[in-house]
């Protein structure tokens, strides 16, 4: 069994970003429900941070309710928090002061309900090397702020490098069937390498994959999704058809197009050159964090079909729109 921050973790992982998106934040009680689902389920991996709303409501605020409620299932979930966006226009600061500020701000929020499993900056700094963000963080976690370090959206020779100044625990991509970059340009292979486990963050295309998506115009209006090419114009109707594609093996298999998605991401685990990989889906419902928990198998024929599929019908559009982009490595 895989470990993350010295605890036992399945192949199945929770994302916080959507209990506390501004305007919409779940209610507690409803929010409290999807995170005994999601303990119950095996995801005690839950992939949060302390821009995930206001700074006033946000993952670690929900974590402190959450824990101060139920304690007892405070030491069974590895919590990961990312940080260092400082600006509405994902400006970032990941220069060891402000990292240092960020963790102790975390920790009053959580007010000893929770400590930090895993923290790290949201992208790389261009205004600090990883090596100086690194060293940083090392360092709280030898003070015993944090328990561990993670990079986010970094490139092979940014994670070798960082690995040389400490431990690096874990490294989050978005990893789906229209986000297989991490297979094909080294992050995947030099993760495995290192003992790094990776947490896959968007494991449905935020809602893509889905297929409950038939138009733009069905995302929620606060969704920034709505500014990411994928989901604009012609680009969107060529991905429906990659969706509506895999909507018909789902059925064929007597599964959901989600357990279908997320199950491809789990079926590389195990494999020989890969690292363990952790898709962390969202949920605002119990019937959901179920849904994405359950085991489904893929048999060889299953995954030729997929890759089938997936070079019949190519993704058409980039990752992120330009202003998001700069600050992602690939």
């Amino acid at each position: 069994m895989a470990t993350l921050a010295g605890k036992p973790v399945t192949a199945n992982g929770l994302g916080l970003m959507r209990m506390t998106l501004r305007n919409s934040c779940l209610p507690d009680e409803e929010a409290f429900k999807v995170l005994k689902a999601a303990l119950a389920s095996g995801a005690n991996v839950w992939n949060g941070a302390d821009f995930y709303g206001t700074p006033d409501e946000n993952s670690l605020h929900l974590m402190n309710r959450y824990f101060t409620k139920y304690p007892e299932d405070a030491d069974q979930v590895v919590l990961c928090i990312k940080s260092g966006v400082v600006s509405a226009k994902f400006d970032l600061d990941a220069g060891p002061d402000a990292m240092r500020g960020m963790v102790e701000n975390s920790n009053k929020i959580l007010d000893g309900k929770k400590t930090i499993d895993i923290f790290g900056p949201a992208r790389v700094d261009p205004n600090y090397s990883v090596e100086k963000t690194v060293e940083g963080l090392a360092q709280l976690v030898k003070e015993g702020k944090i328990g561990g370090i993670q990079l986010s959206e970094v490139k092979a020779e940014t994670i070798r490098r960082a690995a040389k100044v400490a431990k690096i625990d874990m490294v989050e991509a978005e990893v789906s069937l229209w986000s297989t970059d991490i297979f094909e340009n080294g992050v995947a292979e030099v993760c495995a390498e290192l003992g790094i486990v990776v947490v896959g963050h968007t494991p449905l295309g935020a809602g893509m994959l889905t297929g409950q998506l038939q138009n733009p115009s069905d995302l929620p209006e606060n969704d920034y999704h709505r500014m990411f090419p994928r989901f604009q114009g012609e680009n969107f109707e060529k991905n429906l058809e990659l969706v509506k594609e895999l909507q018909k093996l789902a059925q064929a298999k007597s599964c959901s197009a989600p357990q279908l998605a997320l199950a491809w991401i789990k079926s590389h685990n195990g494999k020989p050159g890969m690292p363990f990989i952790i898709p962390v889906a969202g949920a605002r419902s119990e019937s959901r964090v179920k849904e994405n928990c359950a085991d489904v198998d893929l048999s060889e024929s299953d995954l030729e079909e997929i890759n089938s599929i997936m070079s019949r019908f190519p993704v058409a559009g980039n990752r992120y729109p330009d202003f998001v982009a700069k600050l992602a490595e690939y």
